[in-house]
């Protein structure tokens, strides 16, 4: 079982019920250690398919190569799902993402207290 990161883009005319079930449908095929980061809607640099924008979702899962292929068909043929890219995580990139996941929480806390003082100031 290797990690992996995959980055997918929903086309912008589908409706939300639709985007959480393609969601759900691949995080679910993935396996069970995975970790979903929904970043919205997000403009494009250039047009794709003729649309302007698209809903970013990145996936992050451990799963073996016969898993990666059957996603990778799934997403070439499942309409709304515009691009996907995978890429396999070495060690060295799993610590940065662990170190970046604890400064989120810790700035998180951080504007969590700033916030509370606040209020109590008031």
């Amino acid at each position: 079982m290797r990690n992996y990161e995959c980055m997918m883009i929903i086309a912008n005319n589908v409706s939300e019920d639709k985007r959480t079930a393609l969601v759900k449908k691949f995080a679910d095929m993935a396996s069970k250690k995975t970790s979903v980061e929904k970043w919205g809607l997000k403009k494009f640099a250039t047009p794709i398919n003729y649309r302007k924008d698209g809903y970013y979702v990145l996936l992050h899962f451990e799963a073996d190569n016969e898993t990666v292929g059957r996603m990778t068909a799934l997403m070439n043929i499942t309409e709304g799902v515009e691009r996907f890219m995978f890429i396999v995580k070495d060690e060295k990139m799993l610590a940065a993402d662990k170190a970046r996941k604890a400064k989120r929480a810790e700035t998180k806390a951080a504007k969590e207290a700033a916030a509370a003082d606040e209020v109590a100031g008031e």
